[in-house]
C-alpha cells in the first residue's frame, strides 16, 4: 500500500487542494492520499479557523473513494511533519509513504524542522504551483537532494523507490489559494 500525505492547515480547503490530489493519485502512482488537516502551522503566527469546522469543509471540498480526510496529527499529539512521520511509520510498517507538497512549500523547505530527515525517511512528490516553480528548482531542499530527483517522466516510479528520492511535477494550474480566499472574507477563522 502506497499512501501520500498532503498536510496542511486546510484555511480553508478548495478545489485546488482536491485538483492537486487528484493529479499526486494519477502521476505518483499512490493507492490513497491522507489529507492531514493539521491542529495548526508552526510557521504561522495566526492560528486557523477551528479544526472540526476545517474538517467538515475538506470533507465537503474533496469527496473521492481513494482520498481519507484526517484529523491524525491532532490524535497523535504531533506538531511538526516530522514527528507524524516517525509515528505514521512505526503505526502502519507494511506502508510506502509520499509526502506531498507544492512547489511553494518546497521553496521554503529548509525552514521546517528536520527537513533533511524528512528527505532522507520518505519518498516526497513536488506538484508544481503558480509562481512558485523557479523558486523550488533553486531552493535550499532541492540543491542539497538534486542527486535524488527524479525526472517528471518517471513520477509513476516515486513511491516504489526507496529514500531520499523526489519529483517535481507540473500539472495543469489552478490559480487558487487558502490566503486569497481569507483576504476575499469567503472564509473567516
Amino acid at each position: 500500500m502506497t499512501i501520500g500525505l498532503l498536510g496542511g492547515s486546510f484555511d480553508p480547503a478548495h478545489d485546488g487542494h482536491a485538483h492537486i490530489t487528484r493529479e499526486a493519485l494519477k502521476r505518483f502512482g499512490l493507492d490513497r492520499v491522507w489529507w492531514l488537516v493539521s491542529p495548526g502551522n508552526p510557521l504561522k503566527s495566526e492560528g486557523p479557523a477551528p479544526l472540526a469546522r476545517r474538517m467538515a469543509q475538506a470533507r465537503q471540498v474533496m469527496q473521492h473513494p481513494r482520498v481519507v480526510v484526517t484529523d491524525i496529527e491532532a490524535r497523535l499529539g504531533t506538531r511538526y511533519t516530522a514527528e507524524t512521520l516517525e509515528r505514521l511509520i512505526a503505526l502502519y510498517p507494511g506502508v510506502r509513504f509520499v509526502w506531498l507538497m507544492g512547489a511553494d512549500n518546497l521553496a521554503q523547505f529548509d525552514r521546517w524542522q528536520r527537513w533533511e530527515w524528512i528527505m532522507q525517511h520518505v519518498a516526497v512528490g513536488v506538484i508544481a504551483r503558480p509562481a512558485s516553480r523557479l523558486t523550488a528548482r533553486v531552493s535550499k531542499a532541492a540543491e542539497r537532494f538534486e542527486r535524488a530527483r527524479i525526472p517528471a517522466e518517471s513520477a509513476g516510479l516515486l513511491a516504489r523507490l526507496p529514500p531520499p528520492v523526489w519529483c517535481l511535477v507540473n500539472v495543469p494550474m489552478v490559480n487558487i489559494s487558502s490566503s486569497a480566499i481569507r483576504a476575499s472574507g469567503a472564509w473567516r477563522r
